[in-house]
């Protein structure tokens, strides 16, 4: 269900009050009761009704005790019997009072639901109070059982120094033939002896030289 906002305007107020349906305005008519009924019901109000003995706690009529004769609901008024006053004719009219203004001192139980809610409400209020005077409960102890655990002590062993191992002399492998990369290969000469290469600028000397040699 939405939650309604509440309202705040003195008009929206007046209109909330006017325009209520009977089963709120019912709610509207509550009257404080009076200390010996507030002790036997164990409630501090209730919405006034025809037959209930009032008592006006304040305006021009204040002292005031009588028994209620009519409620009205469409103007918020109550009218007890023997508050009247009279008109320039002489005729008597019951004096309009709103029931904010007087305490109920005698209540009319002829009504049965009257008095099963009377009932609902004080059974109500001496559980709530029989639940307060009780002590409040002591919250449960949380005994925690300490385990002594038994810590096996483990023979201590002495270290023995580790001898260090000589380093193992690296052998030196000689090269042998097949790991020797491939000499260059030599120029051989018509006699099958091996002949040094010459660079290449003196090469070209020599053949020019031995051309020339050739053609003279």
């Amino acid at each position: 269900m939405q939650a309604t906002k509440p309202v705040t305007k003195p008009t929206k107020q007046r209109k909330l009050l006017y325009q209520a349906p009977d089963h709120i305005r019912y709610k509207h008519f509550a009257a404080a009761l009076s200390s010996k009924l507030k002790a036997a019901h164990c409630v501090n109000a209730l919405p006034v009704r025809s037959g209930d003995t009032v008592k006006i706690m304040r305006g021009d009529h204040k002292g005031f005790e009588g028994k209620i004769t009519r409620v009205d609901r469409q103007k918020y008024r109550i009218f007890v019997e023997g508050l009247t006053s009279e008109k320039v004719d002489g005729t008597a009219v019951f004096v309009p009072i709103h029931p904010s203004k007087v305490m109920i001192t005698n209540l009319n139980l002829e009504d049965k639901w009257r008095k099963a809610i009377l009932e609902r409400k004080k059974t109500r209020l001496e559980k709530a109070k029989a639940v307060e005077k009780r002590p409040p409960k002591a919250p449960p102890k949380i005994v925690e059982e300490v385990k002594e655990e038994t810590v096996e002590e483990k023979p201590v062993l002495e270290e023995t120094p580790k001898e260090k191992k000589p380093k193992a002399k690296r052998k030196k492998t000689t090269k042998t033939a097949a790991t020797k990369k491939p000499a260059k290969k030599a120029t051989e000469t018509k006699e099958g002896a091996p002949k040094a290469r010459k660079p290449r600028a003196k090469r070209k000397t020599t053949e020019k030289t031995e051309k020339t040699e050739g053609g003279a």
